[in-house]
């Protein structure tokens, strides 16, 4: 990445489950952003703060335990370390967890990076009964030890200091009390044993003489690496030409002589040298109080990991998650509900755009009505990614995988499965590009491809407000339970194609063993927590504000174009002018306001009445006043009438009969030029390129209880899911006056599909078809760069279909045969 003059590159790294993000958002604040790592979709967090003398940009690198090339995270947070050359390196270390931590530590210090330790969750530690001697630690490791409570805050100022003290080299001149330099400039040297030493000593010398190598890599970090058999390293040294292959070749001997005379790998020794300088370490600079006295982590443990009581509370966990977020009388729905009207407010004022003809038409029932037919939906995703961040901040999401490795593992996946399978949508509302692209955690290859190849039948966000649209019409009492009925039986279909997956196309592949690391609770912080709804938040509408615009673009033209021919277009206008005629005779020769409407009066009081009526929906009786004044005020004699003949003369309520016959035949006149306009729509959209194609799948959709305008959909859906409810949104606003709220959409496919004969049957086969549709574009594209093969991409596209169309086929015939109603 480039960065100004003034800047200063602070990179943050750090196990998992350390604190790194909960210090980079302490940090930082709202001052971040999210991007990616160049030629890779991880994302990478950017964020900064002001300095003495410029700024501080902070990178937020992604978590890992090592810094070989076995993992994505460990390629990418090493990767930047060397090529980008950070002035600074904060440590995010686990306090409560020392030992373990130093492992990346050592790592780190081996790349002479310039680096700060962040001793984090210091108050976990305490409640463990840990003392720690940070000065102690200080001098042991030669950096700068800051002790911190990420979650309030503590240390951070401090952690400023020495960040800034850092890359000005002047650490000594920090004088606080809860933060003192190293005592020396010279950081810890692991010795790797007199078997070993001699070898990297010679190797380091080599290293040293070739300066390609030199300039970027630290001699000592690289002669490690060649040791430890790092295919990346390998890979470094090889582009040095003569020299690099007189290095390697070096390697391979010693190395093969290594394993010969001492019986074991040089990256075994390694490893044991580090954790055993790591215990060394932990021994001088830590005292255990209470040693035997159970934490509170551990005491709840206890209940959350029991084997019976676990699943219990686990189960409890997801429908209480379902409920916050579906319930109509809170959360989610509510919140959804309550939003309503402002959108609505903001389509009205898209109407005031001075566009006529088809721009209009595309720009209000295209774009506008097709995005709000989704950000609608922004209120239940918002309480939705709350929850999520809730369970990860409490560590919760860690004992959902302990008790999700039991149920996997008898699928041919196993615990490391279970945050993938999360995001995309286990728990109802996930996103199937973000699950893809965490598989990168999954060291197992066998494992990590069968979870790429289930993802998509997972319950995606975007397909959250199809679910919600159905459960409205045809299980309004049960919109939790059938949400839930969703989420359980896509998993069990999931598990049970991984299965075959794992036994079959999948069997050659490689597996290696699943390790877990439970962390210590702790009680998410609100900034924590909204920071964390935020970053998702914005991808959906991020998306929302590119994908779906432009689908919403072309099903527009695809439901509106080559539209009804010349002949059909003069009967509707002769039909309503037909209306117009027996309207104005049925005023009557002697009715004063016949000729106030005549002509162009006609679609004047129209537009005032319009307004009128959606001025006075959800008045009290006082606004409603108010509003008749106003309206009276703007034309007396539409008032009148639009007001049923009543209005006020000289203080006193008065009747006009004429105004009231005439409001009576006008509402006639208005409802059947109404019944022709939707007409006119409904056959636009029959006969257009959308409709056609829509129409055409029906022989063979139909045994899926589908009809065109599902099959428009769900073409449309390829794009991104999203367009499931944006498209249906924009057939039925083709085909009404006004335009379609999630609750007149609902209403009107009810309706609609009443006179059709559908039944909760046709609705429960249409969801699962949905709920196993192959993924959005975007998840493809991701599927592509995860797996490296065109051939799993084409796999993972195809195959949903045919399984879905079976499903769904199985589920509707099945349930006419044996009777039942869904």
């Amino acid at each position: 990445m480039t960065k100004k003059t003034n800047e200063i590159l602070v990179a943050v790294a750090g196990q998992p489950n350390s604190g790194k993000s909960t210090i980079f958002n302490c940090l930082t604040g709202a001052r971040q952003h999210v991007a990616n790592y160049p030629g890779i979709t991880v994302e990478k967090k950017i964020g900064t703060y002001s300095a003495k003398e410029g700024k501080i940009v902070l990178v937020d690198l992604p978590g890992t335990y090592s810094l070989t090339s076995y993992t994505q995270e460990e390629r990418i947070a090493r990767d930047f370390l060397l090529l980008e050359k950070p002035e600074v390196v904060i440590d995010v270390i686990d306090a409560s967890n020392l030992e373990r931590n130093l492992y990346l530590a050592f790592q780190l210090i081996e790349m002479n990076v310039p680096l700060v330790i962040c001793l984090n969750m210091t108050d976990v530690a305490k409640r463990r009964g840990f003392d720690i001697n940070t000065d102690k630690l200080s001098q042991q490791l030669g950096v700068p030890v800051v002790p911190t409570i990420g979650n309030k805050g503590k240390g951070k100022k401090e952690l400023k200091e020495t960040i800034w003290a850092t890359h000005k080299h002047k650490i000594d001149s920090i004088k606080t009390d809860s933060v003192k330099a190293a005592s020396t400039d010279m950081p810890i040297r692991i010795n790797y044993g007199e078997a070993l030493e001699p070898i990297l000593a010679t190797l380091e010398q080599k290293i040293s003489e070739a300066p390609r190598l030199t300039e970027h890599y630290s001699p000592r970090w690289l002669a490690v690496k060649l040791m430890e058999n790092d295919s990346e390293a390998r890979r470094l040294v090889r582009q040095q030409s003569e020299k690099g292959k007189n290095i390697l070749d070096f390697v391979a001997v010693e190395r093969d002589k290594f394993i010969s005379t001492h019986k074991e790998a040089p990256e075994k020794i390694i490893a044991y040298k580090r954790y055993q300088t790591a215990e060394g370490i932990v021994e001088n600079c830590l005292s255990q109080k209470a040693k035997g006295h159970k934490t509170w982590t551990d005491r709840i443990d206890q209940l959350v990991c029991h084997r019976a009581a676990g699943p219990i509370i686990l189960a409890t966990v997801f429908y209480l998650f379902y409920k916050i977020t579906m319930s109509p009388d809170y959360g989610g729905q509510k919140l959804a509900s309550l939003a309503w009207p402002y959108l609505a407010k903001f389509r009205d004022l898209m109407a005031f755009i001075p566009l006529s003809g088809l721009p209009r038409s595309l720009f209000l029932n295209g774009i506008v009505d097709g995005v709000l037919a989704i950000a609608n939906y922004i209120p239940i995703f918002f309480v939705l990614f709350i929850l999520i961040a809730i369970l990860e901040d409490t560590g919760y999401m860690t004992r959902i995988a302990f008790h999700m490795d039991r149920v996997l593992r008898a699928f041919g996946l196993h615990g490391q499965s279970t945050l993938p399978m999360m995001l995309s949508g286990v728990v109802v509302g996930g996103c199937a590009v973000v699950g893809t692209m965490s598989t990168r955690g999954i060291k197992d290859p066998k494992a990590r491809l069968a979870t790429i190849l289930i993802l998509p039948l997972l319950n995606c966000m975007a397909k959250i407000p199809f679910y919600i649209l159905m459960a409205s019409i045809f299980f309004k009492k049960y919109q939790a339970e059938v949400l839930g009925f969703m989420s359980v039986v896509t998993l069990v279909l999931a598990l049970v194609v991984a299965k075959i997956f794992t036994l079959t196309i999948l069997k050659k592949e490689e597996e290696v063993p699943f390790i877990l690391e439970m962390p210590a609770y702790h009680l998410p912080t609100v900034r924590g927590v909204l920071i964390r709804t935020y970053e998702r938040l914005m991808v959906f509408i991020k998306k929302v504000g590119t994908i779906v615009v432009a689908v919403a673009v072309i099903v527009w033209c695809g439901i509106t174009f080559p539209g009804i021919s010349k002949e059909r277009v003069v009967h509707y206008n002769n039909e309503t002018n037909k209306a117009a005629q027996s309207f104005m005779a049925k005023l009557g020769e002697n009715n004063p306001y016949k000729k106030l409407l005549a002509g162009q009066g006609l679609n004047e009081f129209e537009e005032y009445w319009m307004s009128y009526k959606k001025g006075r929906m959800g008045l009290d009786e006082e606004a409603q006043q108010a509003l008749n004044q106003k309206f009276a005020k703007k034309n007396a004699e539409f008032f009148k009438i639009a007001n049923k003949g009543k209005y006020i003369e000289d203080g006193k309520s008065k009747k006009d009969k004429y105004a009231k016959k005439t409001y009576t035949t006008y509402k006639k006149f208005y409802k059947s030029v109404e019944r022709l306009q939707v007409a006119q729509r409904k056959e636009t959209v029959r006969v257009s390129y959308a409709g056609r194609l829509g129409q055409s799948l029906v022989p063979l959709t139909k045994w899926a209880g589908m009809d065109w305008k599902i099959n428009v959909a769900m073409i449309s859906s390829f794009a991104a899911k999203e367009n499931l409810v944006a498209t249906l949104g924009s057939i039925y606003s083709m085909e009404k006056t006004e335009v379609v709220t999630k609750e007149s959409l609902a209403v009107t496919m009810k309706r609609e599909t009443a006179h059709t004969g559908w039944t909760p049957l046709h609705a429960i086969a249409i969801m699962l078809f949905v709920a196993i549709f192959p993924p959005c574009l975007m998840t493809l594209i991701m599927v592509r760069i995860e797996t490296g093969r065109n051939l799993w991409t084409l796999f993972v596209t195809i195959y949903p279909i045919i399984l879905g169309f079976l499903v769904a086929v199985a589920v509707f015939q099945g349930g006419r045969i044996l009777g039942f109603g869904g």
